[in-house]
C-alpha cells in the first residue's frame, strides 16, 4: 500500500472513535457478569472469542499463518505475559469500579510509558515527562482522596490500585512491543498475546468457574468479539492516521463509559472522577507531546 493510500486521517479518526466504543462495550459485558463469573473465566472467554475477528482480519490481509512466524519468542513471551496480567487486573478493576473510572485509570498508560522510556530505554528525562508524571499523580490523588477520607470504600481503593497496576502492566507490554516490532509483525504480536491470555485464563479453572447461563455466556462471547474488533479498529486507525492526529480523540473515548454507567448500571459520575479528569488528561497530553517530539527526532 502506498503512502498516499495509507494517509487517510478521516478514516483513521472514525476507526479510533469506533475502537473506543468497542472497548467500552467489552468492559460493559465484563462488568455485567462480574458478580457471578470469576476474573480468570472472563479472561479466558474474552481471549478465546477475540481470536475469531483477529484471525479473520489476518486472513483477509493474507498474513495468516505465515505472518505468525517469529524470531523473538522470548520477546513475545514477555509482551504476552505482561498483557495477560494487565487484562486480569483490568477485569478485576471493572468489577469494583464504574466503567468510567476504570477507563480513566487506563489513561495512566501513556504516562507510565513516558516514564518507562527513561528508566528502561535510556531516554532523556524531559520537562514533558516530568509534567506528565506530576499531573498523573495529582489526578490519582484527587480520585482516591474521597475514599481515603471516608469511612468506607475499601473495595474502591482496591479497584484504584488494580486500575493503576493494569495501566503499569499495559505500559510495560507496549514498551516491549516497541522493541520487538522492529522484527515482528503486528499479526504475530496480537495473536500470541491473545493465545497466552486465553491459556492464562484457562489455568484458573481448578480454582472454580461459574456455571454459565445463556445470558452470561452471550455476554462473554460479546466481550471477546468487541475486544478483538477494538484491537483491529485501533490497528487500522494507526495505519491510516498519525498518532498526533488521533490524540485529541482519545478524550472522546471517555464519553462512552460515562454514558454506559448512567444508562446501563444507573451509576452517576462521581465528584472524584470529575476532579481527576483534567489532571489525568493533562498528563496524557504532555506524554503525547513528548511522544511527538521523540518521533520527530527519530525521523531526523
Amino acid at each position: 500500500m502506498t503512502t498516499e493510500a495509507m494517509d487517510r486521517p478521516g478514516l483513521g479518526i472514525v476507526l479510533r472513535v469506533l475502537s473506543g466504543v468497542l472497548f467500552t462495550g467489552m468492559l460493559v459485558c465484563i462488568k455485567a457478569v462480574s458478580d457471578a463469573v470469576p476474573v480468570g473465566q472472563s479472561v479466558f472467554f474474552r481471549s478465546l472469542f477475540a481470536l475469531l475477528p483477529i484471525v479473520v482480519f489476518l486472513v483477509l490481509r493474507q498474513e495468516f499463518p505465515h505472518g505468525l512466524a517469529t524470531r523473538r519468542p522470548l520477546g513475545h513471551a514477555l509482551r504476552s505475559g505482561l498483557g495477560a496480567a494487565a487484562m486480569f487486573a483490568s477485569f478485576a478493576t471493572v468489577a469494583l469500579l464504574p466503567v468510567a473510572e476504570t477507563t480513566l485509570l487506563a489513561q495512566l498508560t501513556p504516562v507510565f510509558m513516558a516514564l518507562g522510556g527513561v528508566l528502561l530505554l535510556g531516554e532523556r528525562f524531559s520537562f514533558y515527562r516530568a509534567g506528565a508524571f506530576g499531573l498523573a499523580l495529582c489526578g490519582v490523588g484527587v480520585l482516591v482522596m474521597p475514599q481515603v477520607l471516608g469511612s468506607s470504600g475499601q473495595g474502591s481503593l482496591l479497584g484504584y490500585g488494580l486500575g493503576a497496576l493494569s495501566a503499569l502492566l499495559t505500559a510495560g507490554a507496549l514498551l516491549t512491543v516497541r522493541r520487538i516490532s522492529r522484527t515482528e509483525t503486528a499479526a504475530s504480536i496480537a495473536f500470541y498475546f491473545i493465545v497466552v491470555s486465553a491459556l492464562a485464563g484457562l489455568l484458573t479453572l481448578p480454582l472454580g468457574w461459574a456455571a454459565l447461563d445463556t445470558r452470561q455466556f452471550g455476554l462473554l462471547v460479546l466481550s471477546g468479539l468487541f475486544g478483538g474488533a477494538a484491537h483491529i479498529a485501533m490497528t487500522l486507525a494507526l495505519r491510516y492516521a498519525e498518532v498526533s492526529r488521533l490524540a485529541p480523540f482519545e478524550y472522546i473515548a471517555l464519553a462512552w463509559p460515562v454514558l454506559a454507567d448512567a444508562w446501563l448500571f444507573g451509576l452517576p459520575v462521581s465528584s472524584g472522577f470529575l476532579m481527576a479528569l483534567p489532571f489525568l488528561l493533562g498528563g496524557v497530553g504532555l506524554a503525547t507531546l513528548e511522544g511527538r517530539r521523540g518521533a520527530k527526532r527519530w525521523q531526523r
